[in-house]
């Protein structure tokens, strides 16, 4: 497929001069807080450690940046990165001072005091709405904080926003931290020349937003097994009576254009049979066979409300079928966020091949779809 290879030939971390350098880093710290404010899970954190640690170790100034939730564009104490530098800080046992802002004199000040041997985060971009409208002035701001760009952040890198696509427009080389570098590694090999059968397990809430990469995926894989609330949008599409479960009564339509582009493409589109009584899912047998046949398996999306014990029950045995599947020689990719969340919940996150950041990110991407904090990044022959 043409269209994805624009990612092969992007530099890396490794490739450049390091040494007393302001090396501007996104890198993706959207991670679960508590309510009392604490960090849920630091699986992202820990992801972005070895590009960290490289720059340090090269001699080199993180300048690191990132998001935390959806502040819309304002200061939300409760979304502050504070409680993420001190994990950050404990993780990599070097100081982390969190600047009070991303852009503005006093961060400027902080970038040029910065040691050598200490990292600079800065605070949430997204407390500014120029961030995630990609406002060029502001891009230009964050890009005179470095002498270079890394972006570690494939989670967002599906978003065109001023930290991830416009800053790369000021300050060159931008070049992918090693995380990014490893998620196009595994995830482009299910672009490539995947081993088959290829298998694609989608869950998660809903369809909206997914047709057209539903769709791509649907032309490209061998069998997809839908689950969650977009199955119960599929049913009730073809004519099913799925009671007051989770439906997008909006997308029906759309729904039936992925059951069309699969029978077009003689691919195995599998809805569940068996339900818990609720909108989760419960994994039957047809699931579990056709993973136990896969040679090659990217899943986005929980099949069921794995969050309450009750209903968790299709998730888990999703996730132990895969980890069967791996064990038995398949490559299994999963695709973050939520799923990532429910394979540990189900402990078999060791059992699979690879864990990305990116949710969203890795279903676009698997999807064939271009991703701008991707596309933007230096090649080798522009070097």
């Amino acid at each position: 497929m043409n269209e994805a290879r624009y990612f092969e030939d992007v530099m890396t971390v490794r490739e450049v001069e390091l040494s007393d350098k302001r090396v501007l880093m996104r890198v993706d710290f959207n991670v679960p807080l508590s309510e009392s404010g604490t960090v849920v899970d630091d699986f992202r954190i820990r992801s972005a450690l070895p590009t960290i640690e490289y720059v340090l170790m090269q001699g080199g100034k993180p300048i690191v940046m990132s998001h935390l939730g959806r502040p819309k564009g304002k200061r939300v104490e409760s979304l502050s990165l504070r409680p993420v530098a001190q994990v950050l800080s404990n993780l990599v046992g070097k100081k982390v001072t969190l600047a009070p802002d991303c852009v503005g004199s006093e961060v400027e000040s902080m970038v040029k005091a910065t040691g050598s041997d200490e990292i600079l985060l800065l605070e949430n971009t997204r407390f500014h709405p120029e961030e995630t409208s990609n406002d060029l002035d502001f891009a230009r701001q964050l890009a005179s904080l470095g002498d270079l760009f890394v972006n570690d952040a494939f989670g967002a890198a599906h978003r065109a926003h001023a930290s991830t696509e416009g800053v790369a427009h000021f300050v060159k080389p931008a070049v992918a931290g090693f995380l990014m570098e490893k998620e196009l590694d595994f995830l482009g090999r299910l672009l490539g020349d995947p081993d088959r059968p290829f298998v694609a397990v989608i869950g998660g809430a809903k369809i909206s937003g997914k047709i057209e990469v539903l769709k791509s995926l649907a032309s490209r894989v061998d069998a997809m097994l839908i689950g969650g609330g977009i199955a119960n949008t599929l049913l009730k599409a073809k004519g099913y009576d799925v009671g007051s479960s989770l439906v997008e009564a909006e997308a029906l339509e759309v729904a039936l254009e992925i059951v069309e582009v699969a029978r077009a493409n003689k691919v195995r589109l599998i809805i569940p049979s068996d339900f818990v009584v609720t909108d989760a899912l419960k994994a039957g047998e047809q699931f579990k066979q056709e993973l136990a046949k896969a040679r090659t398996i990217f899943w986005n999306g929980p099949v069921g409300v794995f969050e309450i014990e009750d209903f968790a029950h299709g998730t888990v045995e999703v996730a132990r079928a895969v980890a069967e599947a791996t064990k038995a020689g398949a490559v299994s990719v999963i695709g973050g966020g939520d799923t990532a969340s429910a394979i540990s919940r189900a402990g078999i996150k060791d059992g699979v091949t690879h864990v990305s950041t990116g949710g969203g990110a890795s279903l676009e991407f698997v999807g064939g779809k271009v991703l701008p904090g991707v596309a933007v990044l230096t090649k080798r022959k522009e070097a």
